[in-house]
């Protein structure tokens, strides 16, 4: 897949249909690691020692890994970070809701989504069911909710602006019946007793298919591209990495989109405990491990802008990357991006020696940019962050789109960025 886009993106495809939520992700992403030839460590355990290629899963997050025999004392770590999770409606526990004779399954709004590009969508339910063993399990239904939009007949001011409350205009449709069986319709795929039941992490998902389009079918438009994609093109090229002299670490964490600060998140303490365990399962004491973070650099890899010819005002007046011209490279003066000239010349020559493109992304001064983990993993661990991504359209909504190539280009910089 490296060599063929195509292929690449027809891949892409499937990971992304196979991964409503983060817990999914990190599943499809375990067991394509383990199909390749990575071993799953516990992370309750010793870590392992010697040359060999290892993966950890904690709830929604995955952390990967390329270990040599040895460590050398000019090692360091060259880290891939993205993150697993997708703006979404995520189910609230308890009853249904009931109005007018419908029944509605209550939801809350998980990051920064664009609301309205959810209504008039046939959406599934997916999640982690919990046990009162402790144990997890998975669950996806095909298209049984929808949040349906009020007819212009009975609003005939909604085209000059369209406002939704949270609460009482976004709760999905699920049935006419007048009591709800979803708890039990999920247990039932989950293989369950909803007796059994202790909490659930469950979200809705769009269920159309992603797809090509335009004129050439230079286009693609899917779900949860935001941050799938980029997840995705780190997994095919670690996939087929070697190891080298420097550990390749692929860390893909959860909660980017509500900030990160969980235990499977950036802000947490996941990638610091492998960094540390690794290092110390080689023999490096403190100040050893502490060199070697030192010599490390991290590719913090998330979507980014491409820009909007509707909308050419809200970007920089010069700086207008466009899609299938390679991945961006972001930058902020208010570091809300981790890049600096130090950084950027890495990922530039990743790309010089995969022979992909890339374009620079700048903010227009009067709108402020996002951020990502790029910025979290510098400040936690003091290591050289370059912030990279896939250019969007449509970003957080739940439809984006991106260029046919750019996931390809992707992938090809991050493997030249490990075989360095």
């Amino acid at each position: 897949m490296l060599k063929d886009a195509a292929a690449h993106l027809d891949d892409l495809a499937d990971f992304v249909v196979a991964s409503p939520t983060s817990f999914h992700a990190a599943a499809t992403a375990a067991a394509r690691l383990e199909a390749t030839g990575f071993l799953r460590v516990d992370e309750k355990g010793a870590f392992p020692r010697g040359a060999g290629k290892f993966f950890i899963v904690r709830h929604g997050a995955v952390v990967a890994w390329l270990q040599p025999g040895e460590i050398d004392e000019a090692a360091g770590f060259r880290i891939v970070g993205t993150h697993t999770d997708s703006p979404a409606f995520k189910v609230k526990p308890g009853e249904l809701l009931s109005s007018a004779g419908w029944s509605q399954v209550g939801v809350e709004v998980y990051g920064g989504m664009l609301v309205n590009s959810w209504l008039d969508r046939e959406l599934g339910i997916a999640g982690r069911i919990v046990t009162r063993d402790g144990q997890e399990h998975l669950v996806r239904t095909g298209p049984i909710a929808r949040v349906p939009q009020l007819a212009i007949h009975l609003d005939r001011g909604v085209n000059d602006g369209l406002k939704l409350d949270k609460q009482t205009h976004l709760q999905p449709v699920l049935s006419l019946a007048p009591k709800g069986g979803l708890l039990k319709h999920l247990c039932e795929l989950a293989g369950i007793d909803a007796a059994d039941v202790a909490l659930h992490d469950l979200y809705c998902f769009d269920v159309a298919p992603p797809a090509r389009f335009g004129l050439h079918d230079e286009f693609f438009a899917s779900g949860r591209l935001d941050n799938l994609s980029n997840t995705h093109a780190a997994l095919t090229a670690i996939e087929s990495a070697q190891p080298g002299r420097d550990v390749a670490v692929f860390a893909a964490f959860d909660h980017e989109e509500v900030g990160s600060a969980t235990t499977s998140g950036a802000a947490g303490p996941i990638l610091e405990d492998v960094l540390v365990r690794i290092a110390s399962a080689s023999g490096l004491e403190v100040d050893g491990t502490r060199a070697m973070l030192a010599r490390s650099s991290c590719v913090s890899a998330d979507t980014g802008h491409v820009v909007h010819p509707n909308y050419p005002n809200h970007h920089d007046p010069v700086v207008r990357p466009l899609p299938n011209k390679g991945p961006l490279v972001k930058l902020n003066a208010n570091q809300r991006y981790a890049t600096d000239a130090v950084g950027g010349a890495i990922w530039l020559e990743a790309c010089e020696r995969a022979g992909v493109p890339t374009q620079p992304f700048v903010s227009n001064n009067a709108i402020p940019c996002g951020s990502t983990i790029g910025p979290i993993t510098a400040t936690r661990l003091g290591i050289t962050t370059v912030d990279v991504g896939i250019g969007l359209l449509s970003m957080h909504s739940a439809r984006e789109m991106c260029g046919v190539e750019d996931p390809h280009h992707m992938a090809r910089a991050l493997s030249a960025y490990w075989a360095a």
